[in-house]
């Protein structure tokens, strides 16, 4: 039987680099894996860049939301198998204990929706999160995750982060 892994991606305000990076591994993962996002204090909504960058390579955005991650933490939460910090901030607060201890790594990257500029500057910032997330996420989705030990992953899945 194939194992669909959950994989959380928080940032702080989950509205940008976490929810980009839940709908690309929703969409790459093939139903392997299942992308969430939070955030440790989110925004109530999702940026609407990061639905337009979505949507604009044809990945749903259906149900999108910003959401806390102390979500993920309560005892009917799903099994996480990996949790993902995408910003600096989210990466140096204390997170919940995630219940079935997940593997973690740190893939930190600039907030595109801090970036100042006419709209083709700002829509940019979102592709280059996009593309840069994606990248990341093959990286990992091809990773031989059965013939390979927990230290063996989670050494991986931390070096991908620097790529």
């Amino acid at each position: 039987m194939d194992k669909t892994y959950n994989v959380l991606f928080i940032c702080t305000g989950n509205s940008a680099r976490s929810a980009i990076a839940e709908g690309l591994m929703n969409e790459l993962g093939q139903g392997r894996f299942k992308g969430f996002s939070a955030g440790s204090h989110p925004k109530g909504i999702v940026h609407p860049l990061a639905l337009k960058t979505l949507a604009a390579c044809r990945i749903p955005t259906d149900g999108f939301h910003s959401k806390s991650w102390e979500e993920f933490a309560r005892p009917d939460a799903p099994e996480l198998h990996f949790v993902f910090t995408v910003c600096d901030q989210a990466a140096g607060e204390v997170c919940p204990v995630w219940p079935g201890q997940p593997m973690t790594a740190h893939w930190g990257m600039p907030d595109p929706a801090a970036v100042e500029g006419d709209d083709a500057v700002r829509e940019r910032a979102f592709v280059d999160t996009f593309i840069t997330m994606k990248r990341r996420i093959q990286l990992m989705l091809s990773l031989p995750l059965a013939s390979l030990d927990r230290m063996a992953i989670q050494k991986e899945i931390k070096g991908i982060g620097s790529r």
